[in-house]
């Protein structure tokens, strides 16, 4: 591979004006936040950014759930927020970020693709090019936790078929809008048969709308060690908040690294798109972060918005960079990548090769609409005769705590 680059003209995009909202987030979110807000005015410099914060900074300012109601105001406005990472402080009265956005908004599908970049990126598996599609709204993410004694701690753990009926709809739709051959759910229904058991389900009956799209189940724990060693043989994978939480960035890390992945958050009304890793405070202001995954979560915004061409430039820039041996820290491997850059050389190699494609990497050009657009437009499955109640017995907890607690004198 010739890794010189070839001075080609590249002008910027003339598309109609559009802003997004923009959080920067904390650690090393200002400065791949920075990078990335580089590279998308080089291409598409009719895109105007709304900066809010969320964060330390709002949690600072007394917002327990990390955002103002200015947040909410600018993504009402603009429909999308391209989110750094950011840092939930420890203790109680915090909560996520990320987890109340999405439940505020609606975000109710989380989507994470995992692609190999062989040889530029090591990787054991080559072959790899899965997407996560995550229900991102429900399960134990809900945050619904109770102290019932001294020493018993509760979590609630809720699904809903609707819930379960529309995550498997858009990951049906996903598949076939993008060509992909196969839908795998990932449960632990053997043991928790009515939350996991409903999941299952659930994805059975959507996969029965769908007979071009192959359909299996697994358990959880046995899918995440495939995942971990034979990830070529999943195509799209369909699970639960909490289980593709993990599985999501297992996946990321088999492909090459978790600064690579991007991720989007999908609802009816908006979304929002932030890379997969945290804020990772101990290189913060090093300027050694890859800001490929934010990237990458840029151009999944971009597809989103309609802006399928500056979308297509950035990606085809950012293969080339990989497979010119441009990389940073986390990816580099001595004696295989030509240049080991931090994170604005990163970005500034990527605005040189503006208007360039790779050459061994498949390059990328989006369609001029995003066929997501009608996933996240499907109607809601038609509402079904309420299930019959009755009374079938009642859970007592008693906190009983004398000492030696014979179970014979409970008795």
């Amino acid at each position: 591979m010739n890794a010189s680059v070839r001075p080609l003209s590249h002008a910027p995009l003339a598309l109609p004006a559009r802003t997004i909202a923009l959080a920067e987030g904390d650690g090393i979110g200002p400065e791949i936040t920075a990078a990335v807000v580089s590279i998308l005015r080089a291409v598409d410099p009719a895109l105007e950014f709304d900066r809010v914060a969320v964060g330390l900074k709002a949690y600072r300012a007394g917002a327990s759930s990390g955002f103002g109601s200015d947040v909410m105001e600018a993504i009402a406005r603009h429909g999308v927020i391209l989110k750094g990472p950011v840092t939930t402080p420890q203790g109680g009265g915090y909560k996520s970020v990320n987890v109340s956005l999405r439940k505020t908004l609606g975000l109710y599908a989380n989507l994470r693709p995992c692609a190999a970049f062989h040889p530029f990126v090591a990787t054991r598996n080559p072959g790899m090019d899965v997407v996560i599609v995550r229900e991102n709204e429900e399960d134990t993410y809900a945050g619904i936790e109770h102290r019932q004694s001294d020493e018993v701690y509760q979590c609630l753990k809720l699904i809903t078929r609707p819930g379960c009926e529309r995550i498997a709809r858009y990951a049906f739709e996903y598949a076939r809008a993008h060509g992909r051959r196969k839908v795998t759910c990932m449960t632990k229904d053997n043991i928790m048969k009515l939350t996991d058991g409903l999941f299952r389900s659930v994805f059975e009956e959507v996969a029965a709308g769908y007979p071009d799209i192959a359909a299996e189940h697994m358990i959880i724990d046995i899918g995440t060690a495939r995942m971990a060693m034979r990830p070529e043989r999943f195509d799209v994978v369909l699970t639960p908040n909490l289980y593709g939480d993990i599985l999501s960035d297992v996946a990321a890390e088999v492909a090459g690294s978790i600064g690579l992945a991007p991720s989007a958050n999908v609802g009816r009304e908006c979304a929002m798109f932030e890379a997969v890793h945290g804020s990772a405070p101990d290189i913060a202001g090093l300027d050694v972060a890859n800001p490929s995954g934010l990237l990458l979560s840029a151009v999944m915004m971009l597809v989103h918005l309609g802006r399928t061409a500056p979308a297509s430039t950035i990606h085809n820039a950012w293969l080339r960079t990989i497979e010119d041996g441009i990389h940073t820290a986390d990816i580099h491997v001595e004696g295989q990548g030509r240049r080991r850059v931090g994170t604005r050389a990163f970005a500034e190699a990527v605005v040189a090769r503006l208007g360039q494609r790779p050459e061994r990497l498949a390059a990328v050009d989006y369609p001029e609409r995003d066929p997501l657009a009608s996933v996240a437009a499907a109607p809601a499955a038609a509402p079904r005769r309420p299930a019959r109640k009755s009374l079938v017995g009642i859970d007592v907890f008693v906190n009983w705590d004398e000492a030696g607690r014979d179970p014979g004198v409970l008795g």
